[in-house]
């Protein structure tokens, strides 16, 4: 799934766009960046309504180039720039979390479990 039908399908917001073209395979959401460090692959888009520098750094640890804010979180200023300078994707969006992931997940992408 391209990262442009993920903004669709979650009406969310494009905040930075390094590669809108970019195929994902996997959905993971997590509000704890240990486990986003334990499971996640550069195949995947990260959803969490955890809003600070952290989730930028953890992204880059694993490189994950695309990260969707849910429950309508907005990062800060410093959160976009790191974002911008480290080439991921930062999307918004309105949905709980829970509404997200089953959103993508009834398009067709699937989650880590999956693999």
């Amino acid at each position: 799934m391209k990262v442009s039908d993920i903004k669709n399908i979650l009406d969310a917001n494009v905040l930075t766009c390094n590669n809108i073209d970019k195929c994902i395979s996997y959905a993971f959401g997590s509000d704890l960046m240990s486990d986003v460090l334990a499971y996640i692959n550069e195949e995947t888009v990260l959803l969490t309504g955890l809003n600070n520098p952290q989730v930028i750094r953890t992204a880059e640890m694993v490189d994950v180039s695309v990260i969707v804010f849910v429950r309508g979180k907005q990062p800060t200023k410093e959160i976009i720039k790191l974002a911008e300078e480290n080439d991921i994707t930062i999307l918004a969006t309105d949905h709980i979390m829970f509404t997200a992931c089953g959103l993508l997940y009834s398009n067709g992408l699937r989650g880590l479990d999956e693999q």
